[in-house]
C-alpha cells in the first residue's frame, strides 16, 4: 500500500517550510485591468493561482492554495516540481 508521508525530519530541518518559501519567492503578480484586483501564480505549479483585492490578500491566498496543492499531490503520489534545488519526494511506507 502506498501512503503519502511527509516525514518529521523534513519539518525538523525546515525542508517543507523552505520549499514553500522558495516557491512563493518565484510567484508572479499582476493587477488585473478589468477590476483592479491582484492576480498571482507560481510558474511551474499548474493550477496554483490566487486573486484578491489586495496584494497581501493575494499572497496569503496563493500560499494557502500552494499548501493544499502540495498535500493533494503528495496524497496521490504525484511528483512535485523541484524549486531552487529543493525536491520533496513521496516514499512508500511499509
Amino acid at each position: 500500500m502506498m501512503l503519502a508521508r511527509i516525514s518529521q525530519k523534513w519539518y525538523l530541518n525546515g525542508m517543507l517550510t523552505n520549499y514553500i518559501k522558495a516557491a512563493m519567492k518565484a510567484a508572479k503578480y499582476e493587477i488585473l485591468s478589468d477590476d483592479g484586483t491582484f492576480y498571482g501564480e507560481i510558474p511551474g505549479f499548474d493550477g496554483v493561482w490566487a486573486n484578491a483585492q489586495t496584494l497581501e490578500g493575494c499572497r496569503d491566498e496563493l500560499e494557502e492554495v500552494l499548501e493544499e496543492w502540495i498535500l493533494f499531490r503528495v496524497s496521490k503520489n504525484i511528483p512535485l516540481p523541484t524549486v531552487n534545488g529543493l525536491l520533496l519526494a513521496v516514499k512508500e511506507v511499509v
